[in-house]
């Protein structure tokens, strides 16, 4: 079932159910990919951003341009664009006329990791909160806008990226035409009462362990079809080829910062909001999947009923999907939800 949570309506519709234009296939066309290294705002930090767009076309309005940015572990590049069935959701997003970017903040992906990250993890305290993500993802937002000529673009942010560009919009709502939070944090039903333990600067994950975490709370007569043939494998292997010093370990181990570890537990694990989603003040969609064990439904509720002064605000859940629904068998259902609300137009208007 597909909820769709209107700040005024309720619709449900079957997953079968057809859509209008904005769930039509996207037909084939060209489009061009360019890789870039961008500066931060502070020194010796690159981040890594990718664009892609029809070929051809040079100018986008605002409305037709967004930026993605990723979660907590793994980099925007290996899920937002990774083929699954020849396209990536960044191709489909693309081949609809958008100039789609994405980021890696630092220490993820081929934006420059920190140098607390070539020591061991216990020889440094967390690293890459989520301030620092957020002043990141700014340095990307406006170098878009220096380069296409426009003064806001649409964002996007996926579990901690969510936080990311919540915080970010919170803070410049000017430079944002549309908020898209996939799967956002909030705070915890039962806060810690525990003291955490001690964190290092980042932490090591397996693919073994990606994988668990992929299909915790699967019903487990639903496993088999969730991924895709092959999904896992080429996420897995892309994303781990990312790191240059995950090789180097038997089984190979990702390295990911840990400054959102620390957030949560300071903040969204401890009953404390990290912003004020009240501060947002632009149209925002939040879209979720019944299956999430990392950022559960009721988080997603909760942070629909914070956004009390977007001028509206949309909240869609999908059914037999978990966290990483974009690379799962319903990817095109949360495509064309998406597209629904990037490509809305006059959406308060009365006919």
């Amino acid at each position: 079932m597909i909820m769709r949570f209107l700040r005024v309506s309720l619709t449900c519709l079957a997953a079968g159910a057809v859509f209008g234009s904005a769930g039509a296939q996207a037909k084939s066309v060209k489009l061009e990919k360019t890789d870039a290294m961008i500066p931060s705002a502070d020194a010796g930090i690159q981040l890594f951003v990718r664009n892609k767009h029809p070929a051809g076309k040079t100018s986008f309005p605002a409305d037709k341009i967004l930026l993605y940015v990723h979660g907590a572990t793994y980099p925007s590049e290996t899920a937002f664009d990774l083929p699954i069935a020849g396209k990536s959701m960044m191709d489909l997003i693309a081949e609809r006329g958008y100039d789609v970017w994405l980021v890696d903040v630092r220490g993820y992906g081929r934006s420059t990791r920190p140098p607390e990250m070539s020591q061991p993890p216990s020889a440094n305290k967390p690293i890459v909160q989520t301030p620092v993500a957020a002043r990141d993802f700014g340095a990307a937002v406006d170098y878009i806008l220096k380069k296409r000529g426009v003064s806001k673009i649409n964002v996007m942010g996926w579990s901690w990226g969510t936080s990311t560009v919540g915080l970010y919009t919170s803070e410049n709502n000017a430079k944002v035409n549309r908020l898209v939070l996939y799967a956002p944090q909030w705070i915890k039903k039962n806060p810690a009462t525990a003291a955490p333990p001690q964190l290092g600067a980042y932490r090591l994950v397996s693919k073994d362990s990606a994988k668990e975490r992929w299909l915790k709370d699967v019903p487990e007569n639903k496993k088999a079809d969730l991924i895709p043939p092959g999904v896992f494998e080429a996420w897995a292997d892309s994303t781990w080829a990312t790191d240059p010093e995950a090789a180097k370990q038997n089984p190979p181990m990702l390295r990911a910062p840990n400054g959102v570890v620390e957030d949560s537990n300071n903040y969204w694990n401890a009953g404390k909001a990290l912003y004020d989603p009240g501060k947002i003040t632009v149209p925002t969609f939040i879209l979720h999947a019944e299956w999430d064990a990392d950022l559960p439904s009721y988080l997603a509720y909760a942070y629909f009923t914070q956004l009390k002064n977007a001028p509206y605000k949309r909240l869609v859940e999908l059914s037999e999907g978990t966290h990483t629904i974009m690379m799962e068998k319903n990817r095109m259902q949360f495509f064309r939800e998406l597209m629904g609300f990037l490509d809305e137009e006059k959406p308060l208007a009365l006919n």
